[in-house]
């Protein structure tokens, strides 16, 4: 996404020509009326109007030609010593003045905004990498809502990345707050994820490696200052494998994703919870997973609260699964588009809190005879072996 120009634009330069034509209308027009009508204090519309359309120069432009035009208006009745006259262009060049200066504060401030989220754009490609459109056998699609008009970021969080076992793993989370100020828990949590996606040989081990390091470094990023509560991350982990069904899936105190499969939907609730990252309750040896079935076709919605507790106008909560339930499409794509389009209608604006969806879909293997990532018997590197099953234990590589 391309950050907004919000400073002057060239198709602004060109109607200022409407500001120069009124400073003439307005001078011709004054010097034919009789002696006793001035209408050379209108000549302020002029800078006025054109700080409304171009920068600070060109309306510092236009406000001297419309003093310009004051004292030859001036000039043709009565003179340039005359009161009336003195305090007219006196008055129109403060006034014009006093506009070329906000204009200049407004050009600042729109280039400060234009930093901010440069600045923040750089942040999200670098926090939340985008994933893949398709990572093994998966269709991803995802989308990001900040609540922060000038934000492109804020306390959501998700990532996807391969194993070291045939398998994709996805996070979702939420931080505790929103905006810019827990952007620095979230990337506690996903640089733990990204590391540990391919360290961990089981889901349980993962998460709990995950906890530990929230549970070790949250309190460094978090802003206690101005959030003195307390500071923890729901989130959900699931380890979807290349071959078979079966999904593992730990929740952390997150929404329940949901699963779309033969046109009906189904909300995946946890048998084993588990606390939220953060809290340090839990021991690791009691995390336990729950599995469940991820076919060909099948399509799983993960979503942050910003998405359910999304309001509308009169304070009705978004209803995720009825929606998505009634969607009739092809793909994660058009689905995300589906929902999209259905929450900012129904919000009636962007949602109050930061939003997140990441939708994937299994799709049947392309490439069934993938290289096989396997463990040397020497040194335990991995390496890379074209086609085929991995070798027996003791055959040479």
């Amino acid at each position: 996404m391309s950050v907004d120009r919000l400073v002057e634009q060239p198709s602004g330069r060109g109607l200022v020509a409407i500001p120069v034509a009124l400073i003439v209308v307005i001078t011709v027009v004054d010097i034919h009326s009789p002696a006793d009508i001035h209408l050379g204090p209108l000549l302020v519309i002029a800078p006025a109007l054109t700080a409304s359309l171009a920068g600070p120069r060109l309306t510092a432009l236009v406000g001297v030609l419309a003093v310009t035009a004051q004292v030859f208006i001036a000039v043709l009745h009565g003179g340039l010593t005359t009161a009336n006259h003195v305090a007219q262009i006196i008055a129109l060049s403060v006034l014009s003045a006093l506009v070329v200066f906000v204009c200049h504060l407004r050009e600042r401030r729109a280039l400060e905004l234009s930093r901010s989220r440069s600045v923040a754009e750089t942040a999200q490609r670098v926090l939340l990498r985008p994933p893949p459109r398709r990572i093994g056998p998966l269709r991803v699609a995802w989308l990001y809502l900040a609540a922060e008009d000038e934000a492109r970021i804020g306390g959501d969080l998700f990532a996807v990345a391969r194993s070291a076992h045939a398998s994709t793993r996805l996070v979702i989370g939420d931080v505790r707050g929103k905006g810019m100020s827990s952007i620095g828990e979230a990337s506690v949590a996903l640089g733990a994820f990204r590391e540990g996606a391919q360290r961990y040989a089981t889901l349980p081990e993962l998460t709990a490696a995950l906890e530990a390091s929230v549970c070790r470094d949250l309190d460094e990023v978090a802003d206690t200052e101005h959030d003195p509560g307390e500071h923890f991350i729901t989130a959900l982990v699931l380890d979807i494998p290349d071959h078979g069904t079966q999904v593992d899936m730990i929740n952390c105190g997150h929404p329940p994703p949901l699963l779309l499969h033969d046109d009906k939907i189904e909300v995946l609730y946890a048998q084993h919870p588990v606390p939220p990252l953060g809290l340090c309750e839990m021991p690791a040896a009691r995390h336990r997973t729950d599995p469940f079935a991820f076919e060909v076709g099948d399509i799983l919605l993960l979503y942050t609260d910003g998405v359910i507790e999304a309001r509308s106008p009169a304070g009705a909560f978004y209803p995720l699964a009825e929606r998505a339930a009634t969607f009739r499409g092809a793909g994660p794509d058009a689905l995300l588009r589906h929902i999209h389009d259905d929450l900012l209608t129904h919000v009636g604006d962007r949602p109050s809190d930061d939003a997140a969806l990441l939708i994937v879909e299994r799709v049947a293997s392309e490439h069934p005879h993938r290289p096989h990532l396997t463990t040397h018997p020497v040194d335990g590197h991995h390496r890379i072996r074209p086609g085929g099953p991995p070798p027996s234990p003791g055959t040479p590589t």
